[in-house]
């Protein structure tokens, strides 16, 4: 089939990765301040994070200078208020910064995520003013890192299922039990565990414990991820790590607990109220992850269209050939299509309204979209995207997990045709 695109135009080269990209046209969700802190995380992301991805990446190395760096931005605790350390910026402003950096490098926003929605999101709902006071300030900074040990060799989709056994014994708990893939888990010093202390989705509990960083040169070297005034909670430890495909600049091993000792004031929220202070993070979660495919899909696309206009082949720049160009076509489309859902989901959070079906629509078509896109965008690099020389191949990798975590493809759409028929699924 002939080109329908024009000669002229197919010789003339698109914008290349030092241009401006196209102004981002009038939206219902951003604000003025919104769209200058779009324009921040982005050149941040370009100046601090692209130069040291490539090599965070190969190495596994966890990014302490530039997570320093983040902390110094007030990346970590975007959302909480000043009062407490935050930055006090809105829901909307914490999902711009992680589209953003992960347009970037899908791992910082990863930990960006993992900084402000897992730990800090779950006292900020359910903890106690004293817990707030004394957690929010120290996760906002980086003087603690955070994960969030929910996951199971047995339980990972079907939280209900937890082994991990919390035992009441008087004026503390004693738990028992291993927690699989958690983010941060190493680097961690405040973690929040579910356990079980009854039968069933209502008899888990949240609690917030303590460990030291598995790195603390690092951490100390850097002025980050370590509070010494933490005491440590007594059979809680650091597992094993796992090699990863993707987000390997991101800690994510095991958790450990064999006879941890841990206080009744350290109960998050009531005993037995676990699951529902989960599903509440978790759906603010499918936002973020959302949000991280949609930046990974953006970075895919931003590559493609910048080489597309610099390649010749048979005398042509390839952009100029229809099978390119439509492949451009369908992933700018989509990449659109994502960021009213994402960006829609964010406001329905902000403004209180009901958003579960929306997290869980956002979600799964911006994982299945970064899927699409990096995979066509290593496509139109040729034999170079298969090559580490250029960062598509990475974000391919670092893709496909967006369709696995807070919630796999299959279990979002069970979820949303429920959520549509009220009728269960399974």
């Amino acid at each position: 089939m002939s080109s329908l695109i024009d000669v002229t135009a197919a010789t003339a080269p698109v914008r290349t990765p030092a241009s401006a990209p196209p102004v981002e046209g009038p939206s219902p969700y951003f604000t003025r301040e919104h769209l200058e802190y779009k324009e921040f995380v982005y050149d941040f992301a370009v100046s601090e994070i692209k130069p040291i991805a490539r090599e965070a990446d190969r190495q596994q190395k966890y990014p302490w200078a530039t997570v320093k760096r983040m902390a110094e931005e007030g990346m970590l605790g975007i959302s909480w208020p000043e009062s407490l350390g935050g930055r006090g910026l809105d829901a909307i402003s914490y999902f711009i910064a992680l589209h953003q950096l992960a347009r970037i490098d899908a791992s910082h926003s990863l930990i960006c995520s993992a900084q402000n929605n897992l730990d800090a999101a779950m006292i900020m709902d359910a903890g106690t003013e004293a817990q707030k006071a004394r957690y929010i300030p120290l996760l906002a900074s980086g003087r603690a890192l955070s994960a969030f040990g929910l996951t199971e060799p047995q339980a990972g989709s079907d939280a209900s299922a937890l082994e991990t056994v919390a035992e009441d014994r008087g004026d503390h708990y004693v738990i028992n039990g291993r927690k699989h893939y958690i983010t941060q888990a190493g680097v961690a010093e405040v973690v929040i565990v579910a356990a079980r202390t009854g039968e069933g989705s209502r008899g888990l509990t949240s609690f917030v414990m303590h460990k030291d960083c598995c790195d603390l040169p690092s951490a100390k070297e850097h002025g980050i991820g370590h509070a010494p005034e933490l005491e440590r909670t007594p059979g809680l430890t650091y597992g094993r790590t796992w090699e990863k495909m993707g987000w390997r600049a991101v800690n994510w091993g095991e958790l450990v607990l064999e006879n941890a000792i841990v206080p009744k004031e350290n109960v998050l929220g009531q005993v037995g109220a676990g699951y529902a202070n989960f599903l509440r993070t978790l759906d603010g979660g499918r936002i973020g992850i959302a949000a991280v495919s949609l930046g990974i899909a953006e970075g895919a696309y931003d590559e493609a269209l910048a080489y597309a206009g610099q390649r010749l082949a048979f005398g042509k720049y390839i952009a100029g050939y229809q099978g390119t160009a439509f492949h451009l076509a369908n992933m700018a489309t989509e990449i659109y299509a994502a960021k009213q859902m994402v960006y829609h989901a964010a406001w329905l959070k902000q403004n209180g309204h009901a958003y579960k079906l929306e997290a869980a629509q956002a979600k799964l078509f911006a994982s299945e979209l970064a899927m699409r896109a990096t995979t066509l965008a290593v496509q139109i690099f040729g034999g170079v995207g298969y090559t580490n020389e250029v960062p598509v191949e990475r974000m391919m990798r670092d893709a496909k997990v967006c369709e696995i975590g807070e919630g796999t493809s299959e279990i979002l759409r069970m979820l949303i045709a429920r959520q549509l028929t009220g009728i269960p699924n399974g």
